[in-house]
């Protein structure tokens, strides 16, 4: 039989030897680096992977390299008009990943969280603290570059990069706030009373435009009017005047001896104006032809026999 000293002396031997290399064996995430120490000294540094430690002798310190935010603790500043403000922040920084910077987040600084929210009320309450209220509560972006500049001079030997730092908050006293309501209302209102109060007389100057153009437009139609009429009028005067002329003319060619003529032709002008049937005496319608053959056209002549004629129709 085997002796079981024996097999104790061959199991814990092994046993020791499968737990000193599991041991020794360390996995470093690719979002870490590590620092390995060898008797509570540094001694190298780790990319991510598997590596091996000498059993009871190395130490790992595994350093995530992410980003990460530390919010900044609420605080009350004093602004330089005397107001206070509560403000509100948040910082966004990483390790830099190279050895010398993992070194010294390690070796250089205790606990850098804590230390850069400390670091970053202590550099708003500078900045703010030197501006008015009204400056400070519109100079965000302002006061978010400052705060980052400040805290990268500060942590660049933590080997620390401050990604950006923002402002959450700026908050003025609830007393004050009210008053800013009742003031920015009150400025609304005033505003929108001057627009309403420029759109009202933009509308009334379009209409009173809109008016003196219709004036001008009516104006301006009356004149053409009245030209209208009156070179109508001179038209035909000129018209009447040249047809007595013709009419002078040809009564002083033909009938320069015969004024009851013309004065015949005058009347029965007058009647054939007005499509009536003309009763002369016989033998004297052809000088009715003279100016009027247009108007005979329409009027029927009936001569009529002279008294002498009448009588001897009767002797016979």
């Amino acid at each position: 039989m085997v002796d079981i000293f024996e097999v104790i002396a061959i199991i814990i031997p092994l046993a020791v030897i499968v737990y000193a290399v599991l041991w020794s064996l360390r996995i470093v995430r690719p979002t870490e680096k590590g620092l390995v120490e060898r008797l509570g000294r540094y001694h190298r540094f780790v990319q991510g992977g598997i590596t091996f430690l000498v059993p009871f002798v190395d130490r790992i310190i595994r350093v995530n390299i992410t980003e990460r935010m530390t919010p900044v603790q609420r605080q009350d500043v004093i602004t330089k008009d005397k107001v206070f403000m509560g403000v509100d922040a948040v910082v966004f920084y990483k390790i830099k990943p190279d050895e010398v910077s993992v070194k010294a987040s390690q070796y250089n600084v205790a606990n850098f969280a804590a230390q850069i929210d400390t670091l970053a009320r202590t550099v708003l309450r500078d900045i703010i603290g030197g501006m008015d209220m009204a400056i400070a509560n519109t100079s965000r972006p302002i006061i978010n570059v400052k705060l980052k500049e400040a805290l990268d001079e500060q942590t660049e030997r933590w080997g620390i990069e401050i990604i950006r730092a923002e402002i959450k908050d700026l908050e003025p006293p609830r007393d004050l706030i009210i008053s800013m309501e009742s003031v920015l209302k009150a400025d609304n209102e005033r505003q929108a009373a001057e627009k309403t109060a420029i759109a009202e007389a933009t509308l009334a100057s379009g209409e009173k435009n809109a008016a003196i153009q219709r004036a001008e437009g009516q104006k301006q139609a009356a004149i053409l009017q009245s030209e209208g009429q009156k070179t109508a009028t001179v038209t035909i005067a000129e018209g009447d005047a040249t047809a007595t002329k013709l009419r002078n003319e040809a009564l002083t060619t033909y009938f320069k001896d015969s004024a009851i003529v013309f004065k015949q032709l005058e009347t029965v002008q007058a009647s054939l104006m007005n499509n009536t049937k003309i009763i002369v005496p016989e033998g004297k319608a052809i000088s009715l032809i003279l100016n009027e053959q247009e108007n005979l056209a329409k009027a029927t002549i009936i001569p009529v026999m002279q008294p002498q004629q009448q009588k001897s129709s009767k002797q016979m």
